[in-house]
């Protein structure tokens, strides 16, 4: 009998944020699979190693794919992804493919599943607590109230075009266009804050444009939001 593939977030930084469901799933697969070059350099494996017991006795692929937004490039390297997990499968071992955050929201995980689910194997996405949601309860703030909007926005969109929307803005990996986003937030009346690594030993809040750094990390998030009158 073929394996199965478990997309599983590990949250946001903190360990202890992970829910029961992903800690257990990870216990029970003999694989761990990163997006990554291998265990060392996964964020998602350390978070993970900080609350699951004998981490470095499974089996670790990984599997690490280009920072490029060429469609083509991207679904060749997902196929190859893929395949190295389905000879895994094929062995009959499960494989919990580790992520940041939530699999759902902006994963290369979820293609990956998707892949795989095609070619007729039994995959299952476990949920883990998103960024924003995190950031947001470490400023004590809410996200939406009442009839609030809220917006989610990845760093490649068009930032001013988004953040003239109403209601709440969450910018998610906003680094490498930190100092254009920086540039049309000056002189803004809305409320802004910054959560760089959130739950990480290296978080960063920053509550005021002048105080965010052009040179923000790659896991830097922004919570824009209307000022209340």
């Amino acid at each position: 009998m073929s394996g199965k593939l478990y997309g599983v977030g590990v949250g946001p930084g903190d360990p202890k944020l992970m829910t029961y469901l992903a800690v257990e799933t990870i216990k029970n697969c003999p694989v761990i699979a990163v997006p990554a070059d291998g265990k060392e350099h996964a964020i998602s494996y350390k978070i993970a190693s900080g609350i699951v017991k004998d981490m470095d006795q499974k089996e670790c692929l990984g599997l690490s794919s280009p920072m490029t937004k060429d469609r083509k490039i991207l679904e060749k390297n997902y196929q190859k992804v893929s395949e190295e997990i389905i000879k895994k499968l094929d062995e009959g071992k499960n494989v919990a493919y580790l992520t940041l955050g939530d699999p759902t929201v902006y994963s290369t995980c979820m293609y990956i599943e998707q892949m795989i689910e095609q070619d007729g194997y039994q995959v299952e996405t476990v949920s883990g607590i998103p960024s924003f949601c995190a950031a947001a309860a470490r400023l004590n703030q809410p996200l939406g109230e009442q009839e609030e909007q809220i917006h989610i926005l990845p760093g490649s969109y068009e930032e001013g075009e988004g953040l003239q929307l109403s209601g709440t803005k969450i910018l998610m990996k906003t680094g490498k266009k930190m100092g254009q986003i920086k540039k049309f937030l000056q002189g803004s009346s809305q409320d802004i804050c910054l959560v760089e690594n959130c739950g990480m030993d290296d978080e960063r809040i920053v509550r005021s444009v002048e105080e965010i750094s052009e040179d923000a990390g790659y896991y830097s998030l922004l919570i824009v939001k209307d000022r209340k009158r």
